[in-house]
């Protein structure tokens, strides 16, 4: 049985983010770049629920876990 394939818009909408593309790119330009220190599941900008769910996500090395790291790297990048 394969895996389910996430995407970032998917990842968003779990998040309860506005998952359409200009609101991605918009949220990302916003929110980066976090300090190289700063692990995403630490960032402010995030509610309890979001972060909680994005740190079981990584540990669990769940479904969601490449799209976190897809979200993760852009959001340590330079805007």
């Amino acid at each position: 049985m394969q895996a389910p394939t996430h995407t970032l818009e998917g990842l968003f909408d779990q998040l309860g983010l506005d998952s359409s593309p200009a609101a991605i790119e918009a949220f990302i330009a916003r929110h980066s770049p976090l300090g190289e220190d700063r692990k995403l599941v630490d960032a402010p900008f995030w509610s309890a629920p979001q972060a909680a769910f994005l740190k079981q996500q990584l540990q669990a090395d769940a479904d969601w876990a490449p799209v976190v790291d897809e979200l993760n790297l852009r959001l340590h990048q330079a805007g």
